[in-house]
Formats: structure tokens, sequence, C-alpha cells
């Protein structure tokens, strides 16, 4: 998923770069990408819904066995994480990014780093054990409830506890302990076999639709205008914590810049 020019850093028979929100301007694909505003789309709304134009696009206009999301600078990894930033990660707790950066190699070393993105031979050998792959779930500093409230409007998560209860009751338990834990999947990113994405979807963008309904986005402005981005990670966490399916979660590379951008 991209959202404006820059270097593509994959795009091979696993990777296929989107550029999300390109209705919005459709100078910004290029060549070698494909824009999120043809056949089924929702393009237009990429203020509000961030990568998740890109997630829409892709489930309405392709069908693979495999179906993943990434970011053009966050990238799943197996490989160990090198001594050095280990080291890093120590010193993150007194100055505070512990939480934030947790998960990730934080770096700029596309050189060294690139070959350590995720591949097919690597891919494989995950899906014949797992059912999904998901990025390593951030632990939050406050419960993913007082994260929200902290960082946005809690009634969002008021609406969406209305909608659970009357379209889909089963996931109270489950959304009622994501709220109380601690842990979020972030960046709506997920890998999963057909038969699984074809039952997250439909459930997921049903519910984020719903919720769509039922406030007014003029009311958010600024960072919150990508307030359907984050209430589809709330969703996404409850969906798996729901259906415990097998996963395996994965250290993300994230590629603080590209030199050659």
């Amino acid at each position: 998923m991209h959202y404006k020019k820059g270097m593509v850093l994959k795009n091979d028979s696993l990777y296929r770069p989107l550029m999300c929100g390109n209705a919005l301007n459709p100078e910004k694909a290029s060549d070698n990408m494909t824009g999120d505003d043809s056949g089924d789309n929702i393009s237009e709304k990429n203020s509000f819904y961030s990568e998740l134009t890109g997630a829409y696009w892709v489930w309405k206009n392709t069908d693979h066995e495999v179906t993943g999301t990434c970011h053009y600078r966050r990238f799943y990894t197996v490989e160990p994480e090198p001594l050095f930033y280990k080291i890093k990660r120590f010193f993150y707790y007194p100055i505070g990014l512990a939480a934030k950066r947790y998960g990730l190699i934080y770096t700029d070393d596309v050189d060294f780093f690139s070959s350590k993105i995720l591949n097919q031979e690597q891919l494989n050998g995950l899906l014949s054990r797992f059912d999904v792959i998901l990025p390593q779930a951030r632990k939050l500093r406050y419960s993913v409830e007082e994260h929200y409230r902290r960082y946005h409007d809690i009634r969002d998560l008021e609406i969406l506890r209305s909608i659970l209860e009357e379209k889909c009751p089963e996931y109270l338990p489950a959304f009622e302990a994501v709220l109380q834990g601690n842990r979020l999947y972030a960046n709506n990113m997920f890998i999963l076999k057909r038969e699984q994405y074809q039952k997250f979807m439909p459930w997921w963008f049903g519910m984020m639709f719903e919720f769509e309904r039922r406030i007014d986005l003029e009311n958010y402005t600024g960072y919150q205008k990508r307030i359907l981005g984050f209430i589809a990670e709330r969703l996404l966490t409850v969906w798996f914590k729901k259906e415990q399916l097998n996963c395996k979660e994965l250290q993300l590379i994230y590629f603080k810049k590209f030199k050659k951008e």
C-alpha cells in the first residue's frame, strides 16, 4: 500500500504496489503501479479510510489463494533481529519508545534489510503451519480502551459497541476483552488464505460502513480524519480474537525513509 510517489521497494510475483486514494490525485500512480480507483472501489474516501481504500480494492477486484497487505515502508520479516538493533531496543525504555516501537525493526538501512523482507519460500513454509500471519501485536502503555480515550473520541467505541450488539452480538465478549487488554494489531496488515479472507473482509467492511453511516465524517479533522483506519485496527483485533485461528505474529521492518526518494 502506497499513498505518495516514491521508491517502490518490492514489485515481483509476491508483491504488487498499489496507490491508495488514487481517485483524489490520479497522477500519483506511476507506470509500474496500479491505482485503487478502478472497478469496484472507495478510493475517494481515502482521507478517512487511509490504506483501507487499497484493501477494499484488492478484495473486490482480485482473487488469490492467499491475500495479504503490507505498506511501502512496513514489511514482514522472519529473519532474527540483528544484535545492534536489539541493543538499541534496550534504550527505548528510558526515552518512552519501547511500546511505540514494539515489534518493529526501525531502520533507514534499505540496502541491508531489503533482502530480509518476507519472501515466497518463507511465506509458503509459514502457511503450511499457520492459518494467518499478523504483525506482532503492539503492547500499549494503557488498555486499548484507555488508549483510545486519550488519543481519539471515546464515543466512537460506544458506537462500535452498539453496532456489535445489533449486528453480531457473538463478537461482544471478544470486543470487551480487547478493550480491557493492552494488545492491538496495528497497521491493518494481515496475510490470509482464501477461505478465511472471504469470511473476514465482508465482516470487516460491513462493520466499517455501518460505523460510517452512524457518524458525521465532517466532525473528524486533522489526524482524527483517519477515523476509519483507527476503527479498522480495533475491529481486526476483535475478529482475530474471536476466531482463534492458528496465528503467526512476525516482526516488521519499518523503513524510516528511503534514501532514493
